[in-house]
């Protein structure tokens, strides 16, 4: 393989477009009863070296008496590059639309209507705030229910001094959240095209995901506590944080209980009831959450969905993700929402009533009986149907799915519009109603995948032995998903990418990943462990790991490899490589220094090497201590018996034993884990002799996602694999 061909299928699969926000508009003419549906779409463009964005419309016909079912879905016309756009919503009715746009280092709120742009205000000229956050963490763009008023949130205007001070140290949240200190609520009258700024806020709590109540006179807001100072916010969701109500008056009440973690506030469609996802303080950065529900005329909090310690094969594991921005079904009995559910990601509804939680994505795909429909993907090839139990208790997922991985996007007088993709199948849409209790989605295919590739892909339970059980929590296992290209008994046997995720509590669903199916393409198998610390698997899974890093996750990742090599007899035990960034890049010179007989070659991004000398840099020092089983507070010290703790868990210790040649992929802006971290692999490493290669990205942070840094590490990777086995 050349850098050309590398590149050239890395730019093929990285182009390809993925759903993430989308609105439904409902008409009724006569007869006949008429939906558009308007999704965001992002796509990488190597070009530009940006990322596109744009929205598609389609339009959906249905009988005015039987909405339920669609008689005609017209094609959609062509994308509408969408520019600049920080924050976009459309208002209740659904006439006007409000856009935050960035233009000629200013920040504009535009407010639309079907003749055009009805009111421009320039939010930077006015100066009454900072710069305008988006939604990442935050940000927020709300409608009054009355059209009138629209709030979001902003960094805080700076004062104007003359201080000597003014160089003084400002805190802020941490990586991907840098220069957001202290965000303000913002509200715009659209009547006066006034702008204030709202008092009221706890001065030791930062605001976001702010929306109106009914009658536009107060607002609720999550509320992260900041003292005594600042932890990164960016996916841990274990921060202590509340819910507030808020009235134009600078009224404002706390409305949930202390000492918890709260986010993803959403109201019912007729204002009688929040939700909101709500975990505990500390511990596991990402958590299995409940889902509260607030009677707001009692002011009654009850629990409508549990933390799931322990699920049971086929059972709902519990919620790990963000709600949806809408997620409330049509008369407000039932929420809809995507989790992690072992190596898959699925799309729930939970009753109100009997707090039932049902899967509503792995249904059969509707027959497109009508020639105006499109029709469903076809059913997958033979390959990855699933074949016997093993005897080693590896068993492949009993399923016959098409897609993987499943999120729900939106969901509008029970239309629920949904991205669904699979390892070889890249994101396509899909729209279904949803059903009454018991009964399947009719699910129809709105964008058909641009192509599905040739891959095997098969989902995989795997049990650790006796001697990897942890008798604090006994009896759990774990899950891997493998994919490979398809190859013939007399083919040479396939090389073998151990590809590990970050997090450590995150997942690797059974969905499309552009790094897999570009090594897939290329030539490699590729093995995405969950192992015990995942999400998806229950909250006990999660516990598990607190105090076992470096031993129990290092142990399930060889188990997981040593049983596919077991299973199938196409993998090459003898040219076996492995990549991971973060924990994952952790996890990956663990294995290095722990097998150094068993991999040919490692690559790592931004990984976690020495966590005694990553505590004072990391913006999640908590976690530091948390991840060895030691406890945190605020004003703790770091003590020898901690030190030793950290550097007895770390793959530094092992890295006189790393054989293996190492590529390394640093961040230079990273604020979790500090690019020092890969550095100091480096030198012991290089002082030894041994083949190490560090690619250095100076604007780049801990994802590495800038578009150019992804492409380059790619090329790198497969290079290096090329090279070394």
């Amino acid at each position: 393989m050349e850098a050309g061909q590398i590149s050239g299928t890395y730019g093929e699969l990285s182009g390809f477009s993925v759903p993430v926000s989308g609105e439904v508009r409902e008409k009724k003419l006569l007869e006949v009863c008429i939906y558009t549906v308007t999704t965001g779409w992002t796509q990488v463009d190597l070009v530009r070296g940006s990322r596109l964005h744009y929205t598609q419309d389609w339009t959906l016909i249905s009988d005015a008496n039987d909405h339920r079912s669609f008689r005609n879905i017209l094609p959609s016309g062509p994308p509408t590059p969408v520019s600049a756009e920080l924050l976009s919503r459309r208002s209740p009715v659904g006439h006007l639309r409000a856009v935050v746009r960035e233009t000629g280092g200013h920040q504009l709120l535009e407010i639309w209507d079907p003749h055009g742009l009805r009111k421009c205000l320039d939010l930077t000229s006015l100066s009454k705030h900072g710069r305008v956050y988006d939604e990442a963490q935050f940000g927020c763009l709300s409608w009054s229910d009355c059209e009138n008023k629209v709030l979001y949130v902003a960094e805080k205007a700076k004062e104007r001094s003359s201080d000597p001070d003014r160089n003084v140290y400002r805190e802020d949240w941490g990586e991907a959240l840098t220069n957001q200190s202290v965000p303000v609520i913002c509200v715009v009258d659209l009547r006066s095209g006034t702008l204030s700024v709202l008092e009221g806020v706890p001065s030791d709590v930062s605001a976001g995901q702010a929306l109106w109540a009914p009658g536009g006179q107060s607002l609720y807001f999550v509320g992260w506590y900041h003292e005594p100072f600042r932890l990164g916010l960016k996916f841990c969701s274990n921060r202590r944080s509340a819910l507030f109500r808020l009235d134009l008056n600078g009224n404002c009440e706390r409305l949930s209980e202390d000492n918890v973690s709260v986010s993803c506030p959403r109201l019912c469609p007729d204002g009688s009831t929040i939700i909101y996802l709500q975990g505990a303080v500390f511990g596991p950065h990402s958590q299995c959450l409940s889902l509260q529900q607030m009677d707001l005329k009692r002011m009654k909090t009850s629990t409508l969905i549990e933390v799931v310690d322990r699920p049971q094969t086929g059972e709902f594991a519990g919620v790990y993700e963000a709600l949806a921005s809408c997620c409330w079904s049509e008369d407000g009995q039932r929420v809809v929402f995507s989790s992690a559910c072992r190596n898959y990601r699925d799309v729930f509804v939970v009753d109100r009533r009997s707090k039932k939680v049902s899967s509503i994505s792995d249904t059969p795909p509707l027959s497109a009986e009508s020639p105006f429909l499109i029709p469903p993907p076809p059913p997958p090839p033979p390959s990855l149907l699933p074949s016997s139990h093993l005897e080693n208790k590896m068993q492949h997922q009993e399923s016959v799915r098409v897609y993987g991985g499943w999120k729900l996007l939106t969901i509008h007088r029970d239309l629920m519009v949904v991205c669904c993709s699979s390892p070889n199948t890249p994101p396509t849409l899909r729209v279904g109603f949803l059903p009454s209790e018991g009964e399947p989605v009719n699910w129809y295919t709105l964008q058909e995948p641009v192509k599905s590739y040739d891959f095997h892909w098969t989902s995989l339970d795997v049990v650790p032995s006796p001697e990897e059980d942890n008798s604090a929590y006994s009896g759990l296992d774990f899950g891997a998903v493998l994919v490979k290209p398809t190859t013939s008994l007399t083919e040479a046997k396939i090389p073998v990418v151990v590809f590990i995720h970050g997090g450590p509590h995150s997942q690797f669903p059974a969905e499309w990943n552009c790094t897999t199916s570009g090594l897939v393409l290329l030539g490699f198998a590729v093995l995405m462990v969950n192992y015990r610390g995942s999400t998806g698997f229950g909250q006990d899974s999660i516990l598990s790991l607190i105090g076992q890093i470096g031993s129990q996750d290092v142990k399930d990742v060889q188990r997981a490899v040593l049983t596919a090599l077991q299973t199938d007899p196409a993998l090459d035990p003898k040219r076996l490589a492995v990549i991971g960034g973060s924990h994952g890049g952790f996890l990956t010179c663990h294995l290095l220094g722990q097998y150094p007989d068993f991999y040919r070659a490692g690559a790592s991004r931004n990984p976690v090497i020495n966590a005694a000398t990553l505590l004072g840099t990391s913006d999640i020092m908590d976690w530091r201590y948390t991840s060895v089983g030691l406890q945190f507070s605020y004003d703790q010290i770091p003590s020898a018996v901690a030190l030793t703790t950290m550097l007895q868990r770390s793959p530094i210790t092992h890295a006189a034993q790393i054989k293996a040649p190492v590529l390394l992929m640093l961040g230079a802006k990273d604020r979790r884990v500090s690019p020092h971290q890969g550095l100091e692999l480096y030198k012991a490493l290089k002082s030894r002799g041994s083949d190490v290669r560090v690619l250095w990205f100076p604007d780049d942070g801990h994802s590495l996602s800038r578009v150019d840094t992804q492409a380059d590490c790619f090329l790198s990777t497969v290079l290096w694999l090329q090279q070394h086995l």
